[in-house]
């Protein structure tokens, strides 16, 4: 959860300050971000993290109840194997279900209450709502991405992508550029993904569950995680003004190490190259308010 506010933080912090491109053929603030208005008002913006972390409870509740039997298999680390509460505490599958049902509805009330007061524009509405859904598509439904092969993917697009960029997009920022902005992270959240679902991977084959991570051998899954790396500090090299892009450089090192070690030991650096680079850039934005 606190990881969540912290990438939606980072988003409007970029807003704020201006992201991205420098070739961006919108109106700008002034900083290079191009910009759609004015942001939300305090109001709205307070009214946004509740749903946010309204959303958050509902999509890691609702991946509870659908991995509880990966859950009971696997080995726990300190960043893979989910909570393991179900089962430690004797609960059955369905509180986490009903937990996440309640979640659900408070967002989109408190969603349905920003836009009819004003508070909320019918945007941000719309990125809430595309969280939700996905994050529940990600775990359940007739398809679960998780579940085919698609959940790497999709899960650094939600986390890695949609939620920092609804945060730019809160401050003012323009869809696209914001979008553009957190490509590098997403990818970067890609790398961190292959690495915790690796340790999934023989509790995660057991149930049905086919993760990218359970069907490439160690070799191309790290040449997938090299590649997807390095794309994200060439791209943040093209799209982010030069103090953002080169604080973010500073975690080269470790997604390099972090790469290299991709199928071997459990998750640790890839996890943590993707906080480091985003706390750098989240302090290089913050330079340019």
């Amino acid at each position: 959860m606190l990881l969540v506010l912290m990438v939606g933080g980072v988003g409007w912090v970029a807003g704020t300050s201006g992201a991205a491109t420098r070739w961006w053929s919108v109106p700008t603030n002034g900083t290079g971000m191009a910009t759609s208005g004015v942001g939300l008002p305090a109001g709205g913006l307070a009214l946004t993290v509740l749903v946010v972390a309204a959303v958050a409870v509902s999509v890691h509740a609702i991946n509870e109840f659908a991995d509880v039997g990966t859950d009971a298999r696997t080995v726990r680390t300190r960043f893979s194997g989910g909570s393991g509460a179900l089962a430690e505490h004797g609960l059955p599958a369905v509180l986490a279900l009903r937990v996440a049902v309640a979640a659900a509805v408070v967002a989109s009330a408190l969603t349905a209450f920003g836009v009819l007061s004003g508070l909320v524009t019918g945007l941000v509405a719309l990125l809430l709502g595309l969280g939700l859904v996905g994050g529940w598509a990600y775990s359940v439904g007739p398809w679960p991405f998780s579940r085919h092969g698609w959940g790497e993917v999709v899960n650094a697009l939600l986390g890695g992508l949609l939620l920092p960029a609804t945060g730019a997009v809160v401050a003012g920022a323009a869809p696209g550029a914001a979008a553009l902005a957190f490509v590098p992270f997403a990818l970067l959240t890609f790398v961190n993904l292959l690495e915790t679902q690796w340790a999934d991977r023989t509790a995660d084959r057991a149930v049905g569950k086919h993760t990218l991570a359970s069907r490439l051998s160690p070799t191309t899954l790290r040449r997938t995680g090299a590649v997807a790396a390095a794309t994200a500090y060439l791209l943040s090299l093209v799209v982010h003004p030069w103090p953002v892009a080169l604080a973010g450089l500073l975690a080269a090192p470790l997604s390099w190490y972090a790469v290299r070690r991709l199928g071997h030991g459990p998750p640790g650096p890839a996890v943590a190259a993707m906080i480091l680079f985003l706390l750098l850039q989240g302090a290089a934005w913050l330079i340019l308010v």
